[in-house]
């Protein structure tokens, strides 16, 4: 039984459009998954979600294991019935909290090994227990315990951080049992193409279901990363789904998009909502600047988010000002209304063979700064 199914529909250069089909929810790529890492994306209902067309979301290992534990969720029904989504799921495996919660972790070939952030506690992550978790949570597609080392890592870090995701690959590979549960690897390595390249060779051979490129936007520039991404992706399978972690501003997805990336994630359209920044086609737009007090229109004008149909500027404004919670939600469903557009447009775009031209008209009209 293949747990997923994933079909090329349309190539523009490297740009690639796709379908993958998951045992909740078939979607077409390049596709978005909004975060909800703690089996929820903060600040909107799953109804509103879905409404705003997502079709697949991302929960976090990590914390769901602190609380309220794998094993609880399984007893209410898996991951999907807890949170009340009918959509796919996609659980990222606690890889990189080795990298974001270093200061709290001791991290050897058997295990890492994490004080909680939440209470001290230990928590001992092992590849074969990482599997475990997200088969309790019932994700569609789980993904490989790595190590995420920082961007700015020695060569001697970066190359022992590569060998010790293989290693971790492997035994998540041997321990996953769930048929109806994809196990992606992701691919380390850095800025260094060469060990991009042979971290992917490695995973290749495993023949998982889809693969991800993990370790970017940990601190390389952002010329560092575009130079690694298209020779990374290129070695990936034509006919499996490629994923970019973590990476999400605009341009970066199209940038992603342009190597050959059918996946994405990030925190940037929740968090930047929360505080009061918004993405527009003409740029982003910080509402609680003074000139939008008295501004009478929507956030954009041909955006039919929720939102943008029945608030303007002014309202949002207040209610930042006034410190009212519906703000931070508004701003939510319209900056993931932003990103699923994105991600429609340039679907229609490799579609047509003009992904490029979309891609150039898109960073012309995007201005630097905010508003």
């Amino acid at each position: 039984m293949n747990a997923i199914g994933f079909q090329l529909l349309a190539t523009d250069g490297r740009a690639r459009h796709g379908r993958l089909s998951t045992p909740h929810r078939t979607f077409e790529t390049p596709a978005f998954m909004p975060v909800g890492t703690q089996a929820t994306v903060k600040g909107v209902t799953p109804n509103q979600l879905a409404e705003l067309g997502a079709d697949i979301v991302l929960g976090n290992t990590y914390h769901l294991t602190l609380r309220p534990g794998d094993e609880r969720i399984a007893e209410l029904g898996g991951l999907h019935k807890f949170m009340a989504w009918d959509g796919a799921i996609l659980t990222d495996s606690g890889g990189f909290q080795v990298f974001s919660l270093a200061d709290l972790r001791k991290m050897t070939d058997d295990a890492v090994v994490f004080r909680s952030h939440i209470d001290g506690r230990l928590l001992e992550l092992t590849p074969e227990r990482v599997i475990r978790i997200q088969e309790n949570l019932g994700s569609d597609i789980a993904m490989c315990l790595d190590e995420c080392p920082a961007g700015a890592a020695d060569s001697d870090v970066m190359r022992e951080a590569v060998r010790r995701t293989i290693v971790w690959a492997e035994r998540c590979r041997a321990a996953h049992r769930r048929p109806d549960q994809a196990l992606f690897a992701i691919v380390q390595g850095g800025t260094d193409v060469g060990l991009r390249i042979a971290c992917a060779a490695a995973l290749v051979k495993m023949d998982f279901p889809g693969y991800a490129l993990g370790g970017f936007s940990v601190g390389e520039t952002e010329a560092q990363m575009l130079a690694a991404l298209a020779p990374s992706a290129d070695v990936l399978p034509a006919d499996k789904p490629r994923y970019l972690m973590g990476v999400g501003r605009p341009i970066d997805l199209l940038n992603g998009i342009a190597a050959g990336i059918d996946m994405f994630d990030c925190v940037m359209p929740t968090r930047n909502a929360r505080n009061a920044s918004v993405f527009t086609a003409g740029g982003p737009l910080r509402l609680r600047n003074a000139r939008h007090q008295r501004d009478g229109g929507p956030i954009e004008s041909d955006c039919d988010c929720y939102t943008c149909r029945h608030f303007s500027r002014a309202y949002l404004h207040h209610l930042f000002a006034a410190d009212e919670m519906l703000g931070p939600t508004l701003l939510t469903m319209h900056n993931l209304a932003y990103y699923l557009r994105l991600m429609r447009q340039a679907r229609a775009a490799i579609a047509e063979k003009r992904f490029a031209t979309f891609r150039e008209a898109c960073l012309a009209t995007w201005t630097v700064g905010s508003t």
